[in-house]
């Protein structure tokens, strides 16, 4: 268990959201939320990752290359508590990715990069997941309660970033992806719970194989998901 003291917390999150100048510098802005992220609660490394127009999170920042390597084998596996943090819309943990039975592709991809025990925290605009902020140790632990609520409540910072950069329209590709999560976010959900009920799976594999079926039928995800929806099946499938 790591004692983390409410006043520093606080104290960090006034800091951070007091910024003004994030729109301007959205990236530089979110690095130093990550950098902080590790300073204060003592973890390996930190990294935030953004719904990219296939609603599959993709690296933003991160503050160390095992955190690179955390967030790109996530985004091409489908795999992780970050990436079901981010699909659930929860704190989703992992005492040790490296033997973490629920993803073996991932511990296979990051086997000898040092990334042990990982936290995926959901980062919202408004109620809609669009990211997740990450952090690991180097070795396993297991996450408690304080954490998971502190980190939460951290996260809360990326979305103040990222909310000003949208709305000044200041984040160029950054905030192209975030409107395209806005914009179809209730469709995929849709989609997801659509395909977990007909075909038994859980969020993870349903958007895995919303997913594949938009990239098979060269079409964005939301657009597939409105297609299983009005249609009953996947893009290109005939079930």
């Amino acid at each position: 268990m790591v004692s983390i003291d409410p006043g520093v917390l606080a104290a960090s999150l006034h800091r951070l959201t007091a910024r003004r100048d994030a729109p301007a510098g959205v990236l530089s802005a979110l690095d130093e939320v990550t950098a902080a992220c590790v300073a204060l609660f003592g973890v390996s490394g930190a990294g935030i990752m953004v719904a990219d127009e296939q609603n599959i999170t993709r690296y933003v920042s991160a503050t160390d290359d095992p955190g690179r390597q955390l967030e790109t084998a996530e985004s091409e596996t489908g795999q992780g508590p970050c990436t079901q943090a981010f699909i659930e819309g929860r704190v989703c943990a992992s005492t040790d990715v490296a033997s973490d039975a629920r993803w073996p592709e991932l511990a296979e991809r990051l086997a000898g990069c040092g990334v042990h025990a990982v936290l995926g925290v959901p980062v919202r605009l408004g109620a809609v997941p669009v990211g997740t902020l990450d952090v690991y140790r180097d070795r396993p632990h297991d996450w408690d309660d304080t954490e998971c609520a502190a980190l939460g409540r951290y996260a809360d910072v990326i979305e103040t970033t990222l909310a000003a950069a949208l709305s000044a329209h200041a984040a160029g590709e950054l905030a192209d992806q975030l409107q395209y999560a806005l914009d179809h976010r209730v469709a995929i959900e849709r989609g997801i719970g659509y395909l977990m009920a007909r075909d038994g799976l859980d969020a993870v594999a349903a958007f895995n194989r919303l997913r594949a079926a938009a990239r098979a039928s060269r079409s964005k995800i939301g657009a597939a998901a409105a297609h299983l929806l009005a249609t009953g099946d996947l893009p290109g499938s005939s079930d």
